[in-house]
């Protein structure tokens, strides 16, 4: 079950902060399209943030290539990321811990070689990149 969203604001308040195309994704689940994301072929060290409140998600060392067009992580950083179901209960959405933002869905089980067995399809748009040391540890 997710947990409750420090960070509360109104759509409005949203709007005010966010790109339109921000707020599609974020705050209306909307999907950006396939290999269109700027992060999909990043692997620069440093940290994915919240795009919408700043909440450190994911450090780059759990990013992987699994060629499904959109960022894949195979964890993130613990607290971070709230799952709960789709209502066709076909996939789990993850969702910002801070915010309540959409950032994507994490699916189990495709076989990838990563210590979770877990890809997190992450929208470019949900996160911004922060180049550097990653150093906060998972």
């Amino acid at each position: 079950m997710a947990a409750p969203n420090p960070i509360n604001k109104t759509e409005e308040e949203w709007k005010v902060i966010l790109s339109p195309e921000q707020f599609r994704i974020l705050r209306t689940k909307g999907t950006e399209k396939k290999g269109t994301g700027e992060y999909d072929k990043l692997y620069e060290e440093g940290v994915y943030n919240c795009a919408g409140c700043g909440t450190p998600l994911y450090k780059s060392s759990t990013k992987f290539d699994s060629g499904c067009g959109w960022p894949s992580f195979y964890e993130g950083f613990p607290g971070a990321i709230n799952r709960s179901p789709d209502p066709d209960g076909r996939r789990t959405e993850i969702t910002c811990a801070g915010c309540g933002g959409h950032l994507g869905h994490v699916t189990k089980g495709e076989g990838y070689k990563t210590p979770t067995d877990e890809r997190h399809c992450v929208n470019s748009i949900s996160v911004k990149f922060v180049p550097g040391n990653a150093s906060t540890s998972i």
